[in-house]
């Protein structure tokens, strides 16, 4: 099911490890400023590409925008965290594709990722105890099938479960939080 552009969970599409990127093209470009569009439009601050279902190791991430005139995303194709922390600590994650609920997940505070951009420069972005350290961790998640949910303990998932299926019976949309 899709919403708003946006595909919603358990849409199978968002379980599947995706392909590496393997040509940096105009589909590829298009892809990107249609998902730039399309957070910006359901005010995210990432957005990976199996969100607007396309199975592909591309993301896209403002965690500092205001308005559309500060908004530009950093484009991380075939992104690795190649450092990361072994202090865990609690941050409320929402997601595009689980609309009108927050989950408390657990993740490294301080990550190192390297992607390539648009123009094949391969970049290292470095983030510690903020949502771009979040933001990061959670779309590469994406990338490799794996949603907030899973990152849940079991009893922890079954709630967030039922919450999501509350919220959507209420007509959440992307972009909501509770």
């Amino acid at each position: 099911m899709e919403v708003n552009g946006i595909v919603l969970s358990p849409d199978p599409r968002l379980r599947q490890e995706c392909a590496e990127v393997e040509e940096i093209n105009g589909e590829l470009i298009e892809l990107v400023e249609r998902m730039k569009d399309q957070m910006f439009e359901n005010g995210g601050c990432g957005l990976a590409a199996p969100q607007v279902g396309q199975t592909i190791q591309l993301a896209i991430i403002d965690t500092e925008y205001s308005s559309k005139k500060d908004y530009d995303p950093y484009v991380l194709i075939n992104p690795v965290i190649v450092e990361q922390s072994d202090n865990l600590v609690p941050s409320s994650e929402g997601c595009l594709s689980i609309p009108g609920i927050n989950c408390e997940i657990l993740r490294p505070d301080h990550v190192v990722v390297e992607a390539y951009n648009l123009d094949g420069d391969c970049i290292r972005y470095e983030a510690a105890g903020d949502l771009f350290c979040v933001c990061l961790q959670h779309e590469i998640d994406h990338l490799h099938g794996k949603t907030m949910f899973d990152r849940l303990t079991p009893q922890q998932r079954v709630h967030a479960m039922k919450q999501y299926q509350e919220a959507l019976a209420r007509g959440a949309r992307p972009g909501e939080t509770e």
